[in-house]
């Protein structure tokens, strides 16, 4: 396929949700900012549109955000749209690749050389046109992660205001980082306004004041997130496939807009035993991706966790062929199993592999929802991580968490009060943090609590939403 050939721009229909809710879940002394920002919103924002622009719709944590934020905004009075641009296969390896690298990781291995950039901006000149055909002049357009970046330009001389978000860094940037950089920030720079997670992520040669820190956040009313109770979770898992289990009532769920719902996709399990209601389970939820550390997670479980105490693991994550921006998913999960298979057979009945169905994306979040409240310890051991919004759902949900000590992670844990930090390549020091947590029953309760409240000041969506209306009302007074 030539980029002259890639299908149309994909228009996310979101819908709308009242943004009045957030004030009934957000911490009291910040109800009144919240308040004041959306009754000023439908004001600011007229004669405008609002223009949410990436690269997938359903699959990691930009677009679970986006599921949620654009509705809020809808309901505010903001005409808020959400595209998902296209590309081709050679294109999203190379942006894959860009990924890698502004994590410090080599990925496919390959240059981000003249090649790289010619078919970069052939699929980005593209997008670049059909994009501009719907944005008029005074709009906003925020742009979100690598595969958006060279639309900065191009966007910026059809007289919108152009923000670039980006959701991903590391603390300590290598040359592979700096080669990222080189390659993206001639368009990032272009920018009206350049977004990033956590202050450690800003890249060298960017104009400090055009830099702005956004922590993301997630949705308490969301299927991923609002409160289920023990029979629901239980009734989710074993119409998913994941839990033995004499559920009563069925697998009944509440979409976003208040609609009833039944489970009807299930998962897919590798596993040699199943789990049932007395299991106990450490969880970890994520892309099939080799920054997710999924293999020193089995590996950590498997030295330093199966010998103390008696809980299996479980690994989770979407259906492959469902995220399309991300190619190398398939080949992590095929060697994750290939792992998995040459494990003792005692290892192996402890450990199971679930690749969540994604048919339907409110159903996919419920499942993951239930998992989390399921488990007895939630672990997110990344090598590299932009923020990591399932530390934040597990956290909100109450579940005692550990996890890696970088990036956007050590501004959600307070470590040893709302959860454990550690040094991703210590799996000795995982284990016996996950192993704790099991043995030590008051600490594992006292950090969930620590972690819903700490979640409930600083990342939920109503602190984001407000965020973003107080920039975007300073661009456009700019």
């Amino acid at each position: 396929m030539v980029a002259g050939e890639l299908p149309a721009l994909d228009d996310v229909e979101v819908g709308s949700l009242p943004p009045e809710r957030l004030l009934e879940v957000v911490a009291e002394e910040d109800r009144e900012a919240l308040r004041r920002g959306l009754q000023s919103a439908p004001a600011l924002f007229a004669g405008r549109t609002v223009w949410n622009v990436n690269s997938t719709a359903q699959g990691g944590g930009v677009a679970e955000m986006l599921q949620s934020l654009v509705p809020y905004a809808r309901g505010a009075g903001i005409d808020t749209r959400w595209v998902v641009i296209q590309g081709e296969p050679e294109f999203f390896a190379v942006t894959k690749r860009i990924h890698n690298n502004l994590h410090g990781a080599p990925g496919d291995g390959g240059e981000l050389d003249a090649g790289a950039r010619a078919v970069y901006d052939e699929v980005t000149a593209v997008n670049a046109a059909r994009l501009r055909e719907r944005i008029a002049p005074g709009d906003i357009v925020l742009l979100h992660d690598p595969q958006t970046a060279g639309l900065v330009r191009p966007l910026i001389g059809a007289c919108a205001t152009v923000i670039w978000r980006c959701h991903v860094g590391v603390d300590r940037p290598n040359e592979l980082v700096r080669r990222a950089w080189d390659f993206l920030r001639p368009d990032v720079s272009a920018a009206d306004a350049v977004i990033f997670s956590t202050r450690t992520f800003v890249w060298d040669g960017l104009d400090e004041e055009r830099v702005h820190i956004i922590a993301p956040s997630i949705d308490p009313f969301a299927p991923k997130n609002y409160d289920l109770d023990r029979d629901a979770v239980s009734g989710i898992l074993a119409a998913a496939g994941i839990e033995d289990n004499e559920a009563p009532g069925g697998a009944k769920f509440r979409r976003a807009d208040g609609d009833a719902a039944t489970l009807t996709h299930r998962a897919a399990m590798v596993e040699s035993s199943r789990v049932t209601p007395k299991t106990p389970l450490v969880v970890q939820v994520s892309r099939w991706d080799r920054l997710k550390d999924p293999f020193g997670v089995m590996r950590g479980f498997i030295d330093h966790v199966v010998p103390h105490v008696s809980s299996h693991l479980m690994l989770a994550g979407p259906a492959t062929a469902e995220v399309t921006d991300d190619p190398e998913g398939a080949r992590v999960f095929e060697e994750l199993r290939a792992t998995w298979e040459a494990q003792e057979p005692d290892c192996r009945s402890r450990i199971h592999l679930a690749t969540l169905p994604m048919d339907d994306v409110e159903e996919n979040a419920v499942i993951v929802n239930a998992l989390q409240r399921r488990a007895q310890v939630v672990v997110q051991k990344s090598l590299a991580e932009g923020f990591g919004l399932t530390v934040a759902e597990a956290m909100w949900k109450a579940r005692p968490v550990v996890a890696s000590a970088l990036g956007g992670i050590c501004d959600q844990v307070e470590d040893g009060v709302s959860g454990l930090l550690v040094d991703p390549a210590d799996l000795p020091a995982f284990g016996a943090a996950v192993s704790r947590l099991f043995r030590d029953h008051d600490a594992a309760e006292r950090m969930g609590e620590q972690a819903q409240a700490r979640v409930r000041h600083e990342f939920l969506g109503s602190r984001h939403l407000l965020q973003y209306l107080e920039l975007m009302a300073a661009l456009i007074a700019g």
